[in-house]
């Protein structure tokens, strides 16, 4: 009986961990027909990263969640999540400024753990990206009914429930990414002045109709949930350690640090842009940490304001007629109706500017993927314009066909769980690549090393431990279709690959022999 070949192993195993050196990313982007048009200042992607940010997350669940888990406390729970992300964005920034090309975590995974969790990364910023923006362009939907008034932008095709909203700033975004990034970030810039003038309206407004009183009960008594105990809403820290199912005290006050998240997610985007920016290595770090400085800010103010307007329990989802509260509602309990339809417009502006960041992240994450040979190749060319419009089209139809014909409730968690995964990962790979790689000449270096990075990894893991258990299967079972399709397809074409079977050029990834290779 003879011993199976070790060969085929060892090649799995290489092919899982080979990395794409920096010097090869960055050789990558003079490809012709795959150039990105280099067109962005600090301060476009300082606009970028604000219009992301401020959107979903302070207009709608700001309120509901300090009515349903935290309390008054809920402006804590936005100082932890700010924290974990400020920790983040230290270690994003050093990536950014030493490899700036497009794909952000995808890309950085790929220099330092190699092509396995590199296309790991590369799947779930689809989760954060493409499900974020299919998410948000349904809550743009509900906000346009709002003010407008009419019940909301659906309506009934052949028996099918269709979000017309939805599909139409879909397609006017698509439209818009297409012509162009800097075209995109002028009008991102228009409408960021909107909504930030909201948001202060709110923070200014608010704070005449704040109650001291309404502070007292800071962080409230746990009490249980109607679900009763355990389940798979619980979230894994609780049922870890056997806490249960409960609303406020301590375990509330950290499932909403994990819940509020959301409204930090996107400033990650910036990354993504490196490759796009004049000065990558100043400009990058710059617009990544003033967006992100700036957002924090305003959103603690306005959870304070907020929490002192109104008692929070009047702010839980079983109050009234049960649907999630936002901020219009806490203005409408004070009388104060005509900020209602200020704040439903600045959501609308704010909701727009989300949708079309996170489209634009993603496209340049596939871009980099199929530039890659991980996706089909065809779909890595630039337009005349230097946008990436084959993947920009392809995102616009799949995020509408998302939002526009499926109802996708709870996934703001599971987009949650991705990018806290992503930051994990980054912040592990700024330790590898300055011992891998200490000679790289870097724009912006992480201080205190390693001690930012490691406290960016615990801060990540401990949000992620406080989401629901329901939301990490989901987690599992979207990775493992994303591992199957590495297998199918992705770890065959990868141009590394090609390169060290000697298909492909080393330099520019023409094909050496054109009989039999592959495509």
């Amino acid at each position: 009986m003879t011993r199976s070949d070790p060969a085929p192993q060892r090649s799995i195993r290489h092919s899982l961990t080979r990395t794409k050196s920096v010097e090869q990313s960055m050789a990558d982007t003079d490809e012709p027909g795959s150039q990105l048009k280099k067109s962005l200042t600090w301060i476009d992607l300082t606009v970028f990263g604000v219009s992301v940010v401020i959107g979903a997350g302070i207009f709608t669940i700001t309120a509901s969640t300090a009515g349903n888990l935290a309390g008054p406390a809920i402006s804590i729970s936005f100082i932890m999540a700010a924290i974990a992300c400020g920790l983040a964005a230290l270690c994003y920034a050093e990536f950014a400024s030493t490899v700036p090309v497009a794909g952000s975590a995808y890309t950085f995974g790929y220099a330092t753990f190699g092509e396995f969790l590199a296309w790991i990364l590369g799947w779930d910023l689809v989760l954060e990206f493409a499900v974020g923006a299919a998410v948000v362009s349904k809550g743009w939907s509900s906000y346009l009914g709002t003010v407008f008034g009419f019940s909301g932008g659906t309506a009934e095709v052949g028996g099918l429930d269709v979000d017309w909203g939805a599909l139409v700033i879909v397609a006017a975004i698509t439209s818009l990414l297409v012509l162009g990034t800097k075209l995109s970030s002028r009008v991102s810039a228009v409408i960021t002045a909107v909504k930030v003038a909201v948001v202060l309206l709110v923070i200014i407004v608010g704070f005449f109709y704040v109650k001291t009183s309404n502070y007292s009960n800071f962080i409230p008594e746990s009490e249980p949930s109607e679900s009763g105990g355990k389940s798979v809403e619980s979230t894994l820290f609780s049922l870890i350690t056997g806490g249960g199912d409960s609303n406020y005290g301590w375990y509330g006050l950290l499932a909403a640090a994990s819940i509020v998240f959301f409204a930090f997610i996107g400033f990650d985007v910036v990354a993504t842009t490196a490759e796009e920016t004049k000065n990558p290595k100043r400009d990058v770090p710059r617009g990544i940490l003033t967006s992100l400085a700036i957002v924090t800010v305003l959103y603690v103010l306005v959870t304070i304001v907020v929490t002192g307007m109104v008692n929070y329990k009047e702010l839980a989802t079983s109050a009234g007629n049960g649907e999630p509260k936002n901020l219009a509602y806490a203005f409408g309990l004070n009388g104060i109706t005509w900020a209602e339809k200020a704040i439903s417009i600045g959501a609308l502006a704010g909701l727009t500017t989300v949708v079309m960041v996170l489209m634009l992240g993603q496209a340049r994450v596939l871009f980099a993927m199929s530039r890659d040979g991980l996706l089909p190749r065809g779909l890595g060319k630039t337009s005349a314009r230097g946008t990436p419009a084959r993947i920009q089209i392809l995102v616009g139809v799949v995020v509408a066909v998302v939002a526009g014909f499926f109802p996708i409730d709870k996934l703001e968690e599971m987009v949650n769980v991705g990018t806290l995964f992503a930051f994990v990962v980054v912040a592990a790979g700024v330790i590898v690549l300055r011992r891998k790689r200490p000679d790289l000449k870097r724009g912006f270096t992480v201080p205190w090393m390693p001690v930012i990075p490691i406290l960016a990894i615990v801060s990540c893991v401990w949000l992620m431990l406080n989401l629901s258990a329901l939301t990490w299967i989901r987690f599992v079972v979207w990775m493992a279709i994303g591992v199957a399709f590495y297998f199918a397809y992705s770890r065959r074409h990868s141009m590394v690959g090609r390169r060290e079977r000697g298909e492909v050029d080393s330099v520019d990834g023409k094909a050496t022999h054109p009989v039999g290779s592959q495509t």
